[in-house]
Order: structure tokens, then C-alpha cells, then sequence
């Protein structure tokens, strides 16, 4: 079985496979928020050969083990309430694989940039980032997740690959750093399963829409 949190609001539904970071999708309602999950289980697949972990659930076998309340940030487009299995103890063997998976969320983002045109498809309704400014965006919103981590990070010209590198694994260290007893809550602070679940979604989240708008961009 794979334990599913669903997070719904008044306007939309995200449903999000607990053990595998950035496996989540929205839709207007719950059972949506299911489908395009299961729908997204090809493109999750190349996340984890990127990170050597087996995959192989069947979406059939989504079993809801929280259901979340939603707020104003699930209706617009985002995340952001917390499973209680976030706050759960994190042994070696859980970090070290949660650590894989957020890295092969990196690489395979990257991969997908480097091989998008600079600029993308439009929305329907004519919006949309370019490429460039998606990975700028996607660096911005990773420098506000640190301090959700207790970091003090500056966020480094997405052209200094160098900095952008110990950025993240800066990011990344928060995960093996916390195993042990279950984490406190802190008003404000992220629980770094959670965190791993966040910034994950993130990455794909850009990763599969520029691949999305760059078909006959």
C-alpha cells in the first residue's frame, strides 16, 4: 500500500504519497487530487531510478492515512499542511533514502532545463514563466524554505553552479542531520520529511511543466 495524506481546501485537493517526496498532485477535489496522483506514477518512476530506490506502486493500492484540513495556500496552488507521520521519528535508513530522493529531484529538474528551450509554450490563458525565470523562481522559493529549516542561506545566481550546488546539499543536510526521536513542533519551523515533501513537489512541480510547454513551444 502507499500511505497517501490528502490536504483539501474549499477550491482544491492535494493528495501526496507520504514516502515519496514530491509525488503530489492537486485537483478540484479529492478523488481528482487521486487520479492525477496515479497519472503521475510514470513520470515519479524516472525520480526514483534517478535515485536507485525501487518503485513500484500500483495505484490501486493508494491507501489515505491523514486527511488534511486545506487553507487559502492549497486553494491557490499549494502544499502546505503538515501530515502528523511528518513530525515521526527519522531513523538513518528513512534519511539516507529520503536524501536520495530529494537529490534525484534536483538532477532530474536540471536535466529537464538544460533540455527546454528558453522560451516555453504559453498557458491557456497566455501566462506562464519562461525557462530562465522558472529556475530563478525555483531558487527563490528555496532560499524562503531554508529559513523554514532554521538556515540563513543567501540564494546564489542560478549561473553559479558551484554555489548553487552547496546551496542545496545545504538544504539536503537538514534531512540526515535530523535522525532520532520524533521532531518537536515549531511554530513556523518545517519537520524536514515534510521539507523533503515541499521542495520536492516544487521541483517537480516546474520540472514536469516545463517539459509540459516546451512540446511545440
Amino acid at each position: 500500500m502507499t500511505d497517501v495524506a490528502l490536504e483539501v481546501g474549499k477550491q482544491r485537493a492535494f493528495a501526496a504519497a507520504l514516502d515519496w517526496p514530491g509525488w503530489c498532485r492537486s485537483g478540484r477535489d479529492a478523488d481528482r487530487a487521486l487520479a492525477a496522483l496515479a497519472l503521475a506514477a510514470p513520470r515519479y518512476a524516472v525520480v526514483a531510478g534517478e535515485a536507485g530506490v525501487r518503485f513500484g506502486p500500483m495505484p490501486e493500492a493508494f491507501e489515505v492515512v491523514e486527511r488534511l484540513p486545506g487553507s487559502a495556500s492549497t486553494d491557490f496552488g499549494v502544499p502546505g499542511a503538515i501530515a502528523a507521520h511528518e513530525y515521526a521519528a527519522l531513523t538513518r535508513a528513512e534519511a539516507e533514502r529520503l536524501a536520495r530522493l530529494l537529490a534525484a529531484c534536483w538532477s532530474v529538474f536540471d536535466r529537464v532545463v538544460a533540455g527546454a528551450p528558453a522560451t516555453l509554450r504559453k498557458g491557456p490563458r497566455g501566462g506562464g514563466r519562461d525557462r530562465d525565470k522558472m529556475v530563478e523562481h525555483v531558487l527563490m522559493a528555496e532560499g524562503a524554505y531554508a529559513s523554514r529549516l532554521g538556515l540563513r542561506l543567501s540564494v546564489p545566481a542560478p549561473a553559479d553552479a558551484a554555489a548553487v550546488a552547496a546551496f542545496r546539499q545545504a538544504l539536503l543536510a537538514t534531512v540526515p542531520a535530523a535522525v532520532g526521536p520524533a521532531q518537536p513542533v515549531v511554530k513556523g519551523r518545517w519537520p524536514p520529511r515534510y521539507a523533503a515533501r515541499r521542495i520536492a513537489w516544487h521541483l517537480l512541480d516546474h520540472a514536469w511543466e516545463i517539459e509540459d510547454r516546451s512540446e511545440s513551444a
